[in-house]
């Protein structure tokens, strides 16, 4: 399943700013949506992470305009392997594995063309 394209221009106020100041360097930036892209929630795009805590990760959460912050706690599901999910608890979408970023993808298979010993499941130019 591929990832949602929404973004967002991430403008935070001066009280913002102040307020977060010793912790975190606050900036105007494009976020980019994280959540699969059939969600049929606000968008979302972590900020930043307290250390894994439950509740630690501030996300920002967007529906057109209006954007508000909100310190969400980790989604628990883990696949076979034990790998965590990557998004917040009780998100809307698939879980982090198995969303695609597809530009990533194509980056990726690039750089397979040119370095296929550091990309063998892709297989190409890999004699066996």
């Amino acid at each position: 399943m591929n990832k949602c394209t929404a973004v967002a221009l991430f403008d935070p106020p001066d009280w913002i700013v102040a307020l977060f100041a010793s912790e975190h360097r606050l900036e105007t930036r494009h976020l980019l949506c994280e959540l699969a892209e059939d969600h049929d929630d606000d968008h979302a795009a972590m900020l930043w992470d307290e250390g894994g805590r439950p509740g630690s990760a501030v996300w920002a959460r967007w529906a057109g305009k209006n954007m508000r912050l909100a310190s969400l706690g980790w989604c628990t599901a883990l696949t076979p392997k034990e790998e965590a999910c990557g998004l917040f608890d009780d998100h809307p979408s698939a879980h982090a594995w198995d969303v695609t970023d597809p530009s990533l993808e194509a980056w990726k298979q690039e750089l397979a063309k040119g370095l296929p010993d550091l990309f063998p499941e892709d297989g190409e130019g890999h004699e066996r």
